[in-house]
Parts: structure tokens; sequence; C-alpha cells
């Protein structure tokens, strides 16, 4: 054995084994005639869908294996601008039976996509992180105005006829235009009376 032929059985020896070495098939550039010619069949697929408003009349096909086909239909839905429906079709070795495999809108070239998805921490801005740090800062003494403001809202609330006379009183206007209540609440214990003896 030479140099060259032990270097070549060593290398062997290391490359991991995954099974055997299995030769792909090259993907056929001719269409299947038979799945070629079942354009009603890939239409029947894609009106379970949608309705057939939304089919345009552009047809394409995309060889995706041996007996194994695509059907492309223009998509006129609005909004979707550049879209295709698609139906996938296929059928057994030696058979003239056309299955629909799966249907759906695929974009094409010039369709309108959303944008690349970014990570937050990627998305947010040095100057977004300031204009924050701001807001915290002057966050925290508007907290507690804000917070003194739902006590007496909620004290409005549940003061029922006496907590409006409360709002209706702290009005500039209201000595003038208001009388207070003298009637308590319900739901209000009655004052003590005390006796001077």
């Amino acid at each position: 054995m030479t140099a060259t032929e032990q270097d070549g059985a060593q290398a062997e020896a290391e490359r991991p084994l995954l099974g055997p070495v299995v030769k792909r098939r090259r993907r056929s550039s001719v269409p299947d005639p038979v799945l070629a010619e079942a354009v009603e069949t890939a239409r029947g697929g894609v009106l379970e869908i949608t309705d057939a408003a939304t089919i345009g009349t552009a047809h394409q096909l995309r060889v995706e294996e041996d007996r194994l086909l695509t059907h492309l239909f223009e998509c006129l839905l609005p909004g979707y601008r550049g879209w295709f429906w698609y139906s996938t079709v296929a059928r057994a070795p030696r058979s003239k039976t056309v299955t629909v495999c799966e249907v759906g809108l695929l974009p094409g070239d010039d369709a309108l996509l959303a944008p690349a998805w970014v990570p937050w921490a990627d998305r947010v801005r040095p100057e977004e992180l300031d204009r924050e740090k701001e807001e915290s800062g002057e966050g925290s003494a508007g907290e507690d105005t804000s917070n003194d403001g739902e006590a007496s809202q909620s004290g409005t609330e549940e003061g029922g006829a006496d907590g409006a006379a409360d709002a209706v009183a702290s009005s500039p206007d209201a000595a003038s235009t208001a009388e207070t209540p003298k009637a308590e609440a319900a739901d209000d214990p009655a004052p003590e009376e005390t006796s001077a003896e």
C-alpha cells in the first residue's frame, strides 16, 4: 500500500458513517403532462379555501419533483397584489389519477411583505432609551398626583350624594349656586349625640 492509499483509507475511517450513500435524483425540469393538464382539478382545490372571484386568469406551473407539480393562480384579494394561490398536485407512477396535495397562498417576487423581524434589543434606539429614562424620572412625581386624583374620584363614586355634594362644594361658584344636603346617606352611621351634664 502506498502512502496516498493509506491517507485515503485513514480519511475514510475518520469520516462518520451516516448511512448508505444515496444518489439524489435530479429534479425534472419538464412538467408531467398529466399533472400539467389538471388545471381544473388544481383550481377546484383552491376553490375549497376561497371564492372564485379571488382567483385571477394568470396561471403558471412550477415543477417540484417527478409527478409533483404546483399550479399558481393570480390572487385578486384586495391588499394581496403580487400573491398567488397555489395548488400542489401529484399522481402515483403509471396512474392517471391526479390528487391535490396542498393549497394555499404564496407571495410572488413583487408582493408586499412585512419587514423582517428584529429582536427588541436591536430595535430600540438610544434616543428612545433616553426619552424613557426622562419620562420615568418625571413619572414618579406625576404618579403621586394621579393617585390622589384617583382617590378623590373613587371617593365621589363611593360617597354617593355626599360625595357629589363635596364635589359641587369644591367648585369655585358652588357657594352661590348649590346648597349642601342636610340628610345623611342611609349607610352612614348616625352621629353620636353628647349631652352636657
